[in-house]
């Protein structure tokens, strides 16, 4: 893909991953009564997993450059959110909530690299 062309793919995709990310993490925290950030980790694995699945797709030659820049870079890249991670747990360290901080670390980068790894493998296998 050309400059232009892998510009928009990633715009596009982006447009479409960041607003699902917000209404996704304010449907998950409305249904969980806890401090815990519920929103923010299942976009984050929901988004490990797909980037995992078109990894691997990728790799066996079934998604092209511009599929996985729309895709992989623009929608999973929207979708998924290190900086909201990062906000929310000092925001519970600070509160006094160390036990949910520290498990909201721990949680997401088991499920992530799990999930990551899961898609991979499907993938793999779907593909191979």
């Amino acid at each position: 893909m050309s400059g232009p062309q892998s510009w928009l793919a990633v715009l596009l995709g982006g447009a479409v991953g960041a607003p699902l990310r917000y209404l996704t993490d304010r449907a998950v925290q409305a249904r969980h009564d806890t401090v815990f950030p519920w929103g923010t980790f299942a976009v984050n694995v929901v988004g490990s997993l797909i980037l995992g699945a078109l990894t691997g797709a990728a790799l066996s030659g079934a998604v092209g450059a511009g599929a996985y820049l729309l895709l992989g870079t623009g929608f999973c890249g929207a979708l998924t959110t290190y900086s909201t991670f990062s906000y929310e747990t000092l925001r519970l360290a600070e509160s006094g909530a160390v036990l949910f901080a520290v498990a909201n670390v721990a949680a997401s980068i088991v499920a992530g690299l799990g999930a990551v790894f899961a898609g991979l493998t499907l993938a793999q296998m779907i593909f191979a």
